[in-house]
């Protein structure tokens, strides 16, 4: 069994959000995997505790809820999507440190 990613690893993750429609919002398919360091807040909450345990070649799916995605409601900010519709693909790749 290989090394878990819990906090201060050095991660890398190959990602894809989308809404419950299929609907992709984002992605690094196609580029680089997203580098970060588990507990630094480089990435919203809710993506850096769907990581935590998982291990190299390792896939899963979750739905990140509001509160642990992009916070408080500001207006200027808002483009309607409803919230409970995110979902996001995880694999991490080998990299880990």
């Amino acid at each position: 069994m290989g090394q878990r990613a819990e906090k201060g690893s050095i991660v890398r993750v190959h990602y894809t959000g989308r809404l419950r429609d299929g609907f992709v919002f984002d992605s690094s398919e196609g580029g680089e995997p997203l580098e970060f360091v588990i507990g630094a807040g480089m990435v919203i909450p809710g993506f850096e505790r769907a990581v935590i345990g998982m291990q190299v070649g390792e896939k899963k799916t979750v739905e990140i809820p509001p509160e642990e995605a992009y916070g408080a409601y500001i207006e200027e900010f808002v483009k309607e999507v409803p919230r409970s519709e995110l979902h996001v693909d995880f694999e991490l790749v080998e990299g880990m440190t």
